[in-house]
């Protein structure tokens, strides 16, 4: 199998080749290559690099003010209450 460049337009491979040759495969897409998994002309899946990874720091108190509950929003109505608990009405 030979080395591809990572690219802009993914590979075609067939199913029973990217079975054959999984490992490669995966460790060519970590490098940053794309493949369509392809069934009688058809694409089955398309894989390729993962996302770059996002941290983001978390920050207490940054949706402060920007959520709002009812004062309710936690009582449940008799009728669904004694549902509940199995009483009849």
């Amino acid at each position: 199998m030979t080395n591809f460049q990572p690219d802009e337009s993914p590979r075609r491979v067939g199913v029973r080749e990217f079975r054959r040759n999984l490992a490669t495969f995966l460790r060519q897409a970590r490098e940053g290559c794309s493949f369509l998994v392809m069934s009688r002309d058809q694409v089955l899946a398309k894989v390729g690099p993962p996302p770059p990874a996002v941290r983001s720091r978390r920050r207490p108190g940054a949706l402060r003010g920007k959520i709002w509950m009812a004062p309710d929003f936690d009582v449940l109505p008799p009728d669904v209450l004694a549902a509940m608990e199995g009483e009849a009405e």
